[in-house]
């Protein structure tokens, strides 16, 4: 195990700008860790589950051989105001947190799934040459929507910019936006990787290899911040590079319980991320329910990734395309959820409801039925109703029409609110080390 200095994470700071009020400039609580690492090179990280290394050229590491410490100063994020010594710094710095973050997320993941995912790379300072930018993407080897010259690992990469601009808040100096020094777009970015290998909304596994789809759904991008906001320990993810965005506005995409089907628009001009927090609010609903019987928040995050990979094992009968609009529907994948854990699926499915998400139904339908009737229950034309709790079957399946199940009254969530533990507690920084490559 490795010294390694890196951001952990600070769910008090991230919402109300403590960090800032504070003075500690920076998108997490600066600490040391232990860090399981095979190989240390010039400018990167071998993990046992994924590689992390800056394109950005020059040696970063030098002197710092494996058992060596992976300690360094972030310098406010780098960037191309400060000098040389600070940026490298800077560089070092966004290399360690990353590998960090992308470790301890996989671990955490794979922990609860039981089995490792397919080895992750991790790329810093991508696509600098036509523009500077300050966010990542997930990225697999394909044409279309999305394609990268250079995909060097066909099970998918994770590629940050070396960034742009700059965070500023009362008390504090500006922070360069360095994505690799920001914990929750690392996460967002692994949970993509998480969705790729469980759930394969876009049916990549029935692509060529270099042939894979891209394009990321509204589930994708929601599913990705709700495993953020389980990593972090808060629903206001992106709390401190979009500090200036109202918590009342859905593009700070923090999960709250006023995104509802009401707020969903998709379509081919949508924006994924703005539909996903519709999801991710809903899950994290439900995770909130779920602590509440006094259960602990793993049961739901082991229902969720469970649910996943349930409902990326049904074979698809019929043209890929109609299969992948298929897979886009909230209510398919509640439905594997539920199945995942039917104990806790009263639970989920009332939380769910709250939010406009029924089963059997559309996204459309859903969401024109939320603005048309806010609040109200949601009913198919046919009237075709199946009550999951009442029938305690956990074997529905997803796509059937016209299931809804019944749930409690929102005023029953307060009285167990002490019994369970809360649904922002955070996960263990790591898991136990694993040995070899994933």
């Amino acid at each position: 195990m490795t010294r390694a200095a890196v951001f952990l994470p600070d769910r008090r700071g991230c919402s109300d700008g403590r960090n800032r009020s504070e003075g500690r400039a920076g998108p997490g609580r600066l600490g040391e860790v232990e860090l399981d690492v095979l190989e240390v090179g010039p400018a990167h990280v071998v993990l046992p589950e994924a590689t992390v290394r800056d394109e950005r050229g020059g040696a970063l590491f030098t002197g710092c051989g494996l058992g060596g410490e992976l300690v360094f100063d972030p310098s406010a994020g780098g960037g191309p105001s400060a000098g040389a010594a600070a940026d490298r710094a800077a560089r070092a710095f966004g290399v360690v947190n990353a590998a960090f973050h992308t470790q301890r997320a996989l671990r955490y993941v794979t922990g609860l799934l039981g089995h490792p995912l397919p080895r992750l790379v991790v790329r810093i300072g991508m696509h600098e040459q036509l523009r500077r930018w300050s966010g990542g993407h997930y990225r697999l080897p394909g044409p279309g929507v999305g394609v990268d010259a250079d995909p060097t690992n066909p099970a998918g990469e994770v590629h940050l910019s070396g960034g742009a601009g700059f965070v500023a808040g009362p008390g504090t100096d500006l922070y360069f936006r360095a994505p690799a020094h920001n914990p929750a777009i690392v996460c967002h970015e692994v949970g993509h990787h998480v969705c790729r290998h469980t759930a394969d909304f876009r049916l990549n596994r029935q692509r060529l290899p270099r042939q894979q789809a891209n394009k990321k759904i509204a589930l994708d991008e929601g599913t990705s911040d709700v495993i953020t906001a389980i990593l972090l320990g808060t629903p206001d993810i992106y709390g401190w590079h979009r500090h200036n965005v109202a918590q009342t506005e859905q593009r700070r995409r923090k999960l709250d319980p006023r995104w509802t089907m009401a707020h969903f628009r998709g379509g081919p001009h949508s924006d994924p991320h703005a539909d996903g927090t519709v999801w991710a609010s809903a899950c994290w609903s439900a995770r909130r329910r779920v602590t509440d019987t006094g259960a602990d928040p793993t049961r739901f995050d082991t229902l969720l990734l469970r649910g996943l990979e349930l409902a990326g094992r049904e074979n698809p009968v019929g043209l890929i395309d109609d299969a992948v609009r298929e897979r886009r529907h909230f209510s398919r994948l509640v439905a594997a959820m539920a199945r995942a854990d039917p104990a806790l699926a009263p639970q989920v499915l009332a939380a769910m409801a709250e939010h406009g998400i029924h089963l059997g139904i559309s996204n459309n339908d859903l969401s024109r039925a939320a603005r048309a009737h806010p609040g109200g229950p949601v009913e198919t034309p046919e009237k075709r109703l199946a009550d999951l709790a009442r029938a305690r079957s956990p074997t529905l399946h997803p796509n059937s029409p016209g299931q809804r199940f019944e749930h409690r009254n929102a005023g029953d969530r307060g009285s167990r609110r002490a019994a369970g533990a809360p649904a922002e507690a955070a996960v263990p920084l790591l898991q136990p080390p694993r040995t070899g490559k994933a």
